[in-house]
């Protein structure tokens, strides 16, 4: 591949990525070498190369491969002559006083474009009240749940509103690890007053992935300190992990203790009606991109039982479709989705049984495995058995046939009955929508 080549992908990437993106993370990447069907690119630092393959590496492979080369994957080195790189500019400045760099914003990360499920209306209803600006209700609001929910797209979007609705505002937006990064470079270069003096001047701080302080005493104490300023000082702090306060390992009692002081809110892991939602509405943004392109009916559906753990996943799965059925020119297909995504659908196979599904299923409900397998239709067994069916449906790639005969032998209309009592019934009752949300993430631990 040429410079000149990879000179015209950088141009449409700007156009496509916006000029905030393009500038912080595309910018900074040098080409080095195609060998193998790879991609190598230098980078200033790691930390750019990790953002840029989590975050536009799929774009990039798709705009490389629509110019003739045949990439099928991207590597970036930081070069061994490399000096240390300045972390990137700000994505949102503030006025008047000195400007605080963090990590730049996600223009596609906003309210408009985050989808809303019964999984994460609680955590989306609490994120715009902080967008809301005024005066501090809760503090911190501390966002978690596991990887791929939402949580970055949230904190991104509360960043956006806050810089539209109040632009004066002196709002930051980084990692926890450039939060490490920014206090072990001060006390190397021997500047913590500046460093004090920079943190706690701002309005709102918003902390991403704060379980990587763990074990991290020095960082941990500066952060304790930082945390305590601002909440006196009446300024709005939000927080995400990818778990609880009380369950991030090595953190300080005393942390814990503040970040459970305000509202913690927990985004769970989606549902078959949210990932769907989520694959219709990117679905609306890509037909706009490829204007001549059919999907079959049923795709979208396959997907969202397939890949049910990952929307980070699921969304590149559906990028990485659109990209090949354009290259091809076909129709997508369910035959085409399976051979393309074939090692996506592979990871993602699920990989519960149904005897574990029953198992679990006689535990929660304090029955014996025998009585909800068996011939009894009494209801304290009936609606376990009918659960049981439900998630060995959505769980596992067994037929209905199958799931029958390990039910007692039972005909796979009763199975479908069953099915389709519980989704029904998760609709209106929501003991049993919170049950199965339970036992579907204890299956998947």
């Amino acid at each position: 591949m040429t410079n000149d080549i990879w000179a015209k992908v950088l141009k449409t990437l700007q156009g496509a990525l916006g000029t905030n993106n393009f500038s912080n993370w595309i910018e900074p990447l040098e080409f080095a070498q195609l060998a193998g069907g790879v991609a190598t690119f230098h980078v200033p630092t790691n930390f750019i190369g990790n953002y840029v393959s989590q975050n536009f590496g799929e774009e990039i492979i798709y705009h490389l491969n629509k110019e003739g080369e045949s990439v099928s994957r991207l590597q970036f080195r930081v070069p061994t002559n490399a000096q240390v790189a300045t972390k990137p500019k700000a994505a949102i400045k503030p006025t008047g006083s000195e400007d605080i760099s963090g990590s730049p914003l996600d223009a596609r990360f906003t309210f408009d474009t985050f989808v809303v499920g019964k999984p994460n209306e609680l955590a989306h209803a609490a994120a715009r009240r902080v967008a809301e600006g005024g005066p501090v209700t809760f503090n911190p609001l501390f966002l978690y749940g596991g990887v791929g929910l939402g949580k970055t797209h949230l904190m991104h979007a509360i960043a956006h509103e806050l810089k539209e609705r109040s632009p004066e505002l002196n709002v930051l937006y980084l990692s926890a690890e450039q939060f490490m990064y920014r206090f072990i470079t001060a006390l190397r270069e021997r500047k913590m007053m500046d460093f004090k003096q920079l943190f706690r001047s701002v309005d709102v701080l918003m902390v991403d992935d704060v379980q990587f302080i763990g074990g991290k005493d020095s960082t941990q104490e500066e952060f304790f300190h930082t945390f305590n300023a601002l909440v006196d000082g009446r300024k709005q702090i939000i927080i995400s992990a990818d778990r609880a306060p009380g369950e991030i390992k090595d953190l300080e009692e005393r942390i814990k203790s503040r970040l459970q002081c305000g509202l913690v809110v927990d985004l769970h892991p989606t549902d078959y009606e949210l990932r769907l939602g989520i694959l219709q509405s990117k679905v609306e943004v890509y037909s706009a991109q490829y204007p001549d392109l059919q999907i079959s009916q049923g795709v979208l559906e396959f997907l969202a039982h397939r890949i049910s753990t990952n929307v980070r996943v699921l969304e590149g799965a559906l990028t990485r479709l659109f990209a090949f059925a354009s290259l091809v020119g076909r129709e997508i297909t369910l035959e085409l989705t399976q051979d393309c995504l074939s090692d996506v659908l592979k990871a993602s196979d699920r990989k519960v049984t149904v005897e574990e599904i029953q198992r679990k299923v006689s535990e929660h409900y304090n029955i014996r495995l025998s009585d909800m397998i068996g011939p009894k239709r009494v209801r304290n067994y009936a609606r376990p058995r009918q659960i049981a069916m439900y998630l060995a449906k959505q769980m596992t790639s067994r037929s209905l046939p199958e799931i029958g005969r390990r039910f007692g032998g039972r005909d796979h209309t009763t199975v479908m009955h069953g099915v389709k009592r519980i989704e029904e019934l998760k609709a209106l009752d929501s003991q049993i929508a919170d049950d199965l949300e339970l036992l579907r993430r204890a299956l998947q631990e």
